[in-house]
């Protein structure tokens, strides 16, 4: 279960917007919640439609000077890009544009098995074909070695990274990135490819007239897929990207979109982060990044068929996705324990090491806890790809393991890592030692709502004035609102039951809800009963009727104490990971006879399996708190009358092989010794 929060607002503000503006009362409720509280703000996010001067980057009259010169020359340019879909589209956007100003230009793009960025093998190779000028693109700001080796080959270096960068920069004729010190370009949240772009226009004597004219729409996409904040200039980049986009004349993207199926009139930035961005980081995941950059870069029919190919290689990801998470799945059911960590750090065999970043973020969506997926290929090396969650910093934990670590990076949110496969286990150990340190109480996964809902906030031109905050992504997400104690009106499987549809109604309003990837035989709720849900609305229309529709990111049986849930799991996973607790917490969780056979019976009655965390709320108001039901559920599970699958959270009768005696089962005996060791102690 996800903690959720809802924005305080700004009722005073809000007003002042609604009687300011055309935004309607919703969307301005909402944007003063979010701190857009002043017209001058609202103008600013609305309306901002100029990117700053491109020679406000540091260096980048260097950059042109020296690449302008290499054109002059006809010395051989070497632009260095990088494997993902921000490298990939930057290479094709400064490959197009040098060659469009006549220059002697070629490029390279080292596959994922090479690693990131630039490497010595690589810089040796395009000296041999008798570059004279490298420009790195998405990379090179830590490239300190390589940049020393390219000056001793002859060669000249330009770097343009939007990367942080270390105390000491590489040797180089200029290095443009906008977060090096004292760069004096107002915005610093470019990706690899908005960086690229400002080149160009500083190439094209420092106009964006004609570059946003003829590459903003890769550009946006790069945006898009990078994850960087859609706020200032990436909001211009990707809103007038995406206007571009729609009536593209890149062969390679039109084909593509075709082959996703996108309707050009509607594609979104959300669309363009599910369809485009991962069709072409397949390219590396699974084949070659040069199959995505000749795509982009075609001018034939032959991008048609590089389309199809992304196309199956992103086939092959999904499938290579679902083997891993699934074996991952059967690892948790066997062996339970792994959800108890304040970390979920899981490894195997052969699983495929592009995807285990992939698997990682849904483990954490899924358990709502930082993850490591660690991936060993017979070598003796293995490598692992994490994801974790706002206040729990993956790359200082990794930081802290690095006496048994090969290799590590990344940041707060994300990071990888190289180890020995005998380290594995110290590994998990350190991991779970540096996040009880530093964090004996674990951040949760939060869903901010901007938003109460009522019924009144229910209709059509409200929920259609939502739109007008697109593009929405990173620092500007979709608005999200919570709705408390909507009655469950119907509820209907979807896709055979891997979905699950519901009708609500919530204070007379009536809307449907739609909740992806929740099976309908999991779902666990039924007609009549009480709802709180996390969603995001929007307007469906069908047969010229329109009407709302609910998204769902997250729901819970209404009435949830969630801060009391979570201090309950806390102690529950505590428990089990014989931490030691205090007498009376481990008193909460002692269950009564009564409060056994009165949950037995509950459970039994129920003609599906029931999700336990919704059981742990349902049954709060009859004085079950949640450590007191994962013991009487854990009990009932020891003595082989019920059955309990972690990695789906569900719990439902098995059919006893014995007679037992409830009170004799391994998870009470231990839990009242603990108690009555406690009470000696005292």
């Amino acid at each position: 279960m996800k903690r959720w929060t809802v924005s305080r607002g700004n009722e005073a503000a809000a007003k002042r917007i609604n009687s300011s503006t055309d935004l309607g009362p919703l969307l301005s409720e909402i944007m003063a919640a979010r701190g857009l509280d002043t017209l001058e703000k609202l103008a600013d996010f609305f309306n901002g439609s100029e990117l700053s001067d491109p020679f406000l980057l540091l260096d980048m009259q260097n950059a042109v000077d020296e690449i302008n010169s290499k054109v002059d020359s006809g010395e051989l340019i070497c632009i260095y890009g990088d494997y993902d879909c921000d490298g990939i589209t930057a290479t094709a956007v400064l490959y197009s544009f040098l060659e469009s100003m006549g220059a002697n230009v070629s490029y390279y793009i080292p596959e994922r098995a090479d690693g990131y960025g630039l490497n010595a093998d690589a810089v040796r190779k395009i000296a041999e074909q008798g570059a004279g000028l490298i420009i790195t693109v998405d990379n090179g700001i830590s490239a300190i070695d390589e940049a020393r080796l390219i000056a001793e080959l002859g060669m000249s270096l330009v770097i343009t990274d939007h990367h942080q960068p270390t105390e000491i920069l590489p040797e180089a004729a200029a290095v443009v990135d906008p977060h090096r010190p004292g760069c004096p370009s107002p915005f610093k949240h470019l990706c690899g490819a908005g960086v690229v772009l400002k080149l160009c226009a500083a190439l094209d004597g420092g106009s964006f007239d004609a570059v946003c004219e003829q590459y903003l729409d890769l550009v946006a996409i790069a945006t898009v897929a990078d994850v960087v904040p859609l706020i200032g200039e990436n909001r211009v980049i990707v809103s007038q990207g995406l206007r571009l986009l729609r009536n593209t004349e890149n062969v390679g993207l039109l084909a593509l979109l075709e082959e996703c199926g996108a309707d050009l009139s509607k594609i979104t930035s959300t669309s363009l982060a599910f369809t485009v961005a991962p069709r072409i980081n397949a390219s590396s995941r699974f084949g070659s990044p040069k199959t995505a950059l000749d795509m982009l870069l075609s001018e034939d029919s032959s991008a048609a068929e590089y389309a199809r190919e992304l196309d199956r290689l992103n086939t092959c990801r999904r499938t290579a996705e679902a083997e891993v998470y699934g074996e991952i799945m059967s690892m948790i059911d066997s062996k339970p324990s792994l959800l108890f960590g304040r970390t979920l750090t899981v490894s195997g065999n052969g699983w495929h090491r592009g995807v285990i970043g992939i698997v990682a973020a849904k483990l954490v969506e899924q358990y709502g806890k930082p993850a490591i997926v660690i991936s060993s290929d017979g070598s003796g090396l293995s490598c692992g790809s994490a994801r974790s969650i706002e206040g729990f910093n993956i790359f200082n934990c990794f930081n802290s393991c690095r006496d048994i670590l090969v290799k590590y990076g990344g940041h707060e949110l994300a990071g990888g890592l190289t180890v020995k496969d005998e380290d594995i286990p110290a590994l998990i150990e350190k991991i779970e030692d540096h996040a009880r340190s530093v964090c004996p109480e674990m951040p949760r996964m939060t869903l901010k709502a901007d938003k109460l809902l009522t019924a009144a906030d229910m209709t059509v031109d409200n929920v259609a004035s939502l739109t007008r905050v697109e593009p929405c992504g990173q620092s500007n997400p979709e608005p999200l609102f919570a709705i408390s104690g909507a009655e469950i009106k119907a509820v209907y499987p979807l896709k055979a039951g891997e979905h699950t549809k519901i009708e609500i109604e919530y204070g007379g309003a009536r809307a449907t809800a739609l909740l992806f990837r929740v099976k309908t035989r999991d779902f666990g709720l039924g007609v009549n009963s009480k709802i709180d849900l996390m969603a995001n609305m929007s307007v469906n229309e069908y047969k010229g009727i329109k009407s709302i529709t609910l998204r769902v990111q997250d729901y819970r049986p209404h009435g949830a104490k969630q801060d009391r849930y979570f201090a309950a799991v806390d102690a529950y996973e505590s428990f089990r990971r014989k931490e030691p607790l205090p007498a009376d917490i481990l008193k909460r969780g002692n269950p009564t006879r009564d409060e056994l056979v009165s949950v037995y019976k509950y459970i039994t009655a129920q003609n599906a399996p029931i999700n336990l965390e919704n059981l742990c709320i349902s049954l709060a108001p009859n004085g079950f708190n949640a450590f007191k039901l994962r013991i009487i559920a854990d009990a009932f599970c020891d003595a082989g009358l019920l059955r309990y699958t972690p990695s789906a959270g569900l719990i439902e009768p098995a059919a006893p092989t014995k007679r037992v005696d409830i009170d004799s089962c391994a998870t009470l005996t231990e839990l009242r010794s603990l108690i009555q060791g406690g009470d000696n102690n005292a």
